[in-house]
């Protein structure tokens, strides 16, 4: 082979490795359900959409993951304590309300039980039982209401609707109580009598919560619809 013919050659083999590169970083992670900059779809455009609703992305929901997606997800990544490099593998999906790329549920599956029993951890600790069963049956209540996200992820990430989330208290260790309380609520059990909402009267400081419909109060805090 003279000097030419190999420099083509291995011009040839360049460009094919460039493009394949291109390829494989425009599809998602072969075997795991994951997105980044480059994919496109209807998961793509769920992604978009819920980012959208809590105030993360602005930009059009096109199913097509730009930068303007990426950036939206890193930033989600990063006010949720999760890894921010904007890719959305199974754990941010699951953060979004995404479980497997598939949309998700509000089922009773071991992980439905984990986030909810960290959410109740965080927000009821040292509340009587009830009432702990009371919080996670308000994030349940949201599900089913049409204000609030469908999903059970969905409605605890939601964007200023737990303090928990800002204040440090969602990362704390988990009570072993709020574990049986997650699955209490799951399993139907609602002490808070359909409540959607509730607060502790004692430190509460908006006038819009306290017009709430009243339901009943358990322990510290007050449920209301």
């Amino acid at each position: 082979m003279d000097k030419r013919k190999l420099i083509w050659a291995l011009a040839l083999i360049f460009a094919l490795n460039i493009a394949l590169i291109g390829l494989i970083e425009t599809i998602p992670d072969a075997g795991a359900d994951s997105y980044r900059r480059g994919a496109s779809g209807e998961t793509v455009k769920k992604i978009q959409k819920r980012l959208s609703d809590w105030g993360y992305y602005s930009g059009a929901v096109d199913g097509i993951y730009g930068s303007g997606t990426e950036t939206a997800v890193k930033k989600f990544q990063k006010k949720n304590g999760l890894t921010p490099d904007g890719v959305a593998g199974p754990a941010t999906l699951a953060a979004i309300g995404l479980p497997s790329g598939s949309g998700g549920s509000s089922g009773g599956g071991s992980s439905d039980v984990n986030l909810l029993a960290r959410l109740i951890s965080a927000e009821a600790r040292g509340e009587p039982y009830s009432g702990q069963v009371a919080v996670g049956a308000v994030v349940l209540n949201r599900i089913e209401h049409p204000s609030f996200p469908n999903t059970l992820s969905g409605v605890i990430y939601q964007r200023g609707a737990f303090s928990c989330l800002d204040d440090g208290q969602f990362d704390q260790p988990v009570a072993e109580s709020a574990y049986r309380a997650a699955r209490d609520a799951l399993n139907g059990w609602d002490p808070s009598g359909g409540a959607i909402y509730y607060f502790n009267p004692a430190t509460a400081t908006s006038s819009w919560i306290w017009s709430r419909p009243y339901l009943t109060t358990i322990g510290k805090h007050r449920f209301c619809m």
